[in-house]
């Protein structure tokens, strides 16, 4: 007779294989190759509760490998999360909670999304940090409050990816001990085997980061691949990854160990084979009942030990109460808004580059918004992000707020989001505008997964100046304008600097890209919490309906600014609207924005140092964009700005040209 643990990784696998079939589309060389040791981790090591998937002292589950995505849906549904066998059923279809990757906050369970490989390593990393970061805060001698593990599940393409290598070198320097990837290394990828494109030595890869490395020889030796988890968790100062040796398509011969076997169905005579060889009878899709009695037994367990740490909590809150309720204001994602609302927030002496307006603001919001978090990739005395008196997250001290990324774009992005996904903090990362290309997948999925961590991203034009062309961005603007539930603040002052940071940590919905100056920009009597609605009247003619609208976002506003003081010299009344954000002027009423732009007044100007991609929808058929659709060039910013027509004088000329039409 079968053990319950073979029963349970057999429909695991026959579930996949079925769920992969009847959809006619998936992946099932992972789910057939990795069951085991996803098994053995979720039944023997993971702490976690099915009856209630955001237990905060959970341990986190990644599946990097996110393509082997009925991998999770299998051990979600046995497990006895909300996932159902007819989601099962539905794997791949529209509405389906077992969708073609694993998505965060669609199905129960999941922690991050995942897709793009190597993503999950470098959120993974990020949970990590957290919850090192959130143990030093929070835990006392005797009430250990914070106290879970990180694992992940990371294949081939998560390793061959750049994002998992600079992810996994920072882990190794910060010695996260509490984090533990399994590698899948079955030598199998799309094309072929892995010789083709994949030589290296990933164990010594992983000790030169600092890693400590174990190996397990057969992925269906259910123990040894236990003895190497609990192995792994007594190296509490090094992070660990246990490679795995597996052979994707387990079990169906005429598959297993072949490229046929990673992303297509099986087909109908394989499966049959399969279950033939491992001699199951049952009807498509059911979980034996020995299975499912073996996990109701372990959910009576798992929350058993919930109830265990919620009374150690109970008991944590009588004895430290100041630290409880920061707890509970940490892990609510609410933000006392008394406080961003005075003045002193608002308040500015003198003009300044938005990014120095930026700094200034982030250390108000260290004391109003204290599990506030963030850095740079090596950029900070740039970017102007460091933190007075915060700290620095160390090997040696996980007790500080400002974490130093190296010069790891793309790893910063996604470890920013594993930050927030894990619960408790309010992240942000910084670099200049122009790396925002590296960077760009985990923004993407920031946005999709409706999570937010900011992006402070700085020198953001032509205005860089002798850095050149290089390091100027031009469509990076549009680029990120063009992501869905991505909002672009581009603020003209110091005063919507602080709007774009009040909406920032005020908005759980979704990421904001704070897009700031290098060079210093005037201070304006009229702007302030009006910029929240994303294009507002900065200074109007006095007509009633004035002759041209001007428009501008960022440092270009002083150009509009100025030149309707001239254009009011020569008789033409013009209105000036600040237009930092497209994204929240689009959500505003439409009263509110005919009131701004309305639609009898044909004759616009809008002003941007960037692509004039995504204008043409403000300023119609009718209208003129001054802009730059080409690379910039080395030189001093000023003369950059007068060589490319960002001038009042070309603002006023183009002005008249449209009056004349």
């Amino acid at each position: 007779m079968k053990s319950i643990d073979k029963m349970a990784v057999d429909t695991i696998r026959v579930l996949s294989a079925e769920a992969i079939e009847k959809a006619k589309s998936g992946h099932p060389g992972l789910p057939l190759g990795c069951a085991p040791m996803a098994y053995t981790l979720w039944a023997k090591q993971l702490k976690h509760n099915p009856s209630n998937s955001k237990w905060a002292d959970r341990d986190r589950f990644v599946l990097s490998a996110g393509h082997g995505s009925m991998l999770i849906y299998s051990l979600l549904h046995i497990f006895g999360y909300d996932v159902s066998i007819e989601d099962i059923k539905d794997f791949r279809q529209l509405h389906s909670k077992a969708a073609g990757h694993p998505e965060y906050r669609h199905t129960d369970g999941v922690e991050t999304t995942t897709g793009p490989l190597g993503q999950g390593v470098a959120n993974a990393v990020g949970m990590a940090m957290s919850e090192a970061y959130l143990a030093e805060k929070f835990n006392r001698e005797g009430y250990n409050v914070v106290d879970h593990y990180t694992y992940v599940i990371a294949g081939d393409g998560c390793l061959m990816e750049g994002i998992s290598g600079e992810a996994s070198s920072l882990a190794g320097t910060l010695g996260l001990g509490k984090l533990i990837m399994l590698y899948d290394s079955n030598n199998i990828s799309i094309e072929g085997h892995t010789d083709i494109a994949f030589r290296e030595d990933v164990a010594k890869r992983y000790e030169a980061y600092g890693w400590q490395v174990l190996r397990v020889n057969d992925g269906n030796d259910m123990e040894e691949i236990n003895k190497s988890i609990e192995e792994a968790k007594k190296d509490t100062k090094r992070p660990t990854i246990i490679i795995v040796k597996n052979i994707i398509g387990y079990g169906v011969p005429k598959k297993q160990g072949k490229a046929a076997a990673h992303g297509e169905p099986l087909g109908e005579d394989n499966i049959k084979e399969f279950k033939e060889l491992i001699n199951w009878n049952n009807e498509p899709f059911t979980v034996p009942e020995e299975v499912k009695e073996g996990m109701k037994a372990f959910r009576e367990e798992a929350e058993k030990k919930e109830v265990r740490w919620n009374s150690l909590f109970n008991d944590y809150r009588k004895n430290f109460p100041a630290l409880a309720e920061e707890w509970d204001v940490w892990f609510s994602d609410k933000v006392n808004t008394e406080e961003l609302d005075a003045e002193s927030f608002w308040t500015f002496d003198k003009a300044m580059a938005t990014r120095e307006s930026s700094g200034v603001i982030i250390n108000r919001l260290a004391s109003i918004v204290p599990n506030i978090i963030g850095g740079s990739a090596d950029l900070a005395p740039s970017t102007k992000t460091y933190m007075k008196d915060r700290g620095d997250f160390s090997p040696e001290d996980k007790k500080g707020a400002n974490l130093h990324f190296g010069v790891r774009e793309h790893a910063m992005a996604a470890i920013g989001n594993g930050i927030y996904l894990h619960g408790g903090l309010r992240p942000y990362v910084s670099t200049f505008f122009v790396f925002s290309d590296y960077m760009k997948g985990s923004m993407r999925l920031s946005a999709l997964m409706g999570i937010p961590v900011t992006y402070v991203l700085t020198h953001d034009s032509i205005g860089v100046g002798e850095d050149g062309p290089t390091h100027q961005p031009i469509e990076h603007l549009a680029a990120l304008r063009s992501i869905p539930n991505m909002t672009v603040f581009r603020p003209a002052d110091s005063k919507e600097t602080a709007a774009g940071w009040y909406l920032a940590v005020t908005k759980n919905d979704g990421p904001v890209s704070l897009v700031l100056t290098r060079q210093k920009l005037p201070l304006y009597d009229e702007t302030g919490k009006e910029a929240l609605k994303g294009a507002y009247i900065l200074k109007d003619s006095e007509k009633e309906n004035p002759d041209v609208i001007l428009m501008a976002s960022g440092s270009e506003v002083e150009l509009i600014y100025k030149a309707s003081a001239e254009l009011a010299n020569k008789g033409i009344k013009a209105r000036v609207v600040s237009v930092p954000s497209m994204e929240l002027f689009e959500t505003q009423s439409a009263e509110y924005k005919e009131k701004v732009l309305p639609r009898n007044i044909r004759k616009r100007v809008a002003v941007e140092t960037a692509t004039s991609f995504g204008w043409h929808k403000y300023t119609g058929l009718d209208g003129e964009v001054i802009s730059i659709d080409h690379f910039g060039a080395s030189g001093k910013a000023e003369d950059l700005f007068q060589e490319f027509g960002f001038t009042v004088e070309n603002v006023v000329n183009t002005v008249i040209k449209l009056m004349d039409k």
